[in-house]
């Protein structure tokens, strides 16, 4: 337990009820140690308990959860610490990643829009090109999240535009013109 960084995170808005403040790091490390376990994971998900949650998305293997819990744990997720720790630990593996992000990002919800952009951040970077329903929905969300109030929100879709353009001249040029309509010159 790291009583001053379980403090601070109070102090920062992160209220859990129950925070030891364990660095991601040493959750990694006892994630590596244990290996990928479902009923582990499951528990760990139900305590209210900001490491349990962590290590949960760590230890989740994600060809065995369905898009039933992963919408029950999305409904359970509070704290953008823990919609972040989700999207990079898990969502962006799962088989229905894709299909996940899309409707996150139609969310009205700020963490499922975060997760929603985050998701397809890694997915682009790791060079999934989207049909072209995809990528549709994905310029007309980012630029409502991009005109919208939430930072957070604002940031992830910023980068995801990014990681889109970075596929190739097309979609560069796709996200070109969608900016230039909401006036964003970042190319």
């Amino acid at each position: 337990m790291d009583g001053q960084t379980s403090q601070s995170m109070r102090d920062k808005g992160s209220d859990y009820k129950l925070n030891w403040g364990a660095s991601i790091l040493m959750l990694k490390e006892k994630a590596a140690e244990i290996g990928q376990d479902y009923d582990l994971a499951i528990e760990l998900w139900k305590a209210d308990v900001r490491e349990c949650k962590i290590l949960a998305t760590m230890l989740m293997p994600p060809d065995e959860i369905c898009a039933e819990v992963v919408d029950i744990w999305m409904e359970q997720t509070h704290t953008q610490e823990i919609a972040e720790q989700a999207t990079f630990n898990l969502y962006q593996h799962l088989p229905f990643a894709a299909q996940k992000a899309y409707q996150w990002i139609a969310s009205p919800q700020p963490l499922y829009q975060l997760c929603g952009f985050h998701v397809l951040t890694r997915l682009f970077m790791k060079g999934q090109e989207p049909n072209e329903r995809g990528i549709n929905e994905f310029i007309d969300q980012a630029l409502v999240a991009l005109q919208g109030d939430n930072l957070a929100v604002k940031k992830a879709a910023l980068q995801t535009m990014t990681r889109f353009a970075d596929l190739g001249l097309v979609y560069e040029r796709l996200a070109k013109s969608a900016l230039k309509q909401i006036e964003i010159d970042i190319f």
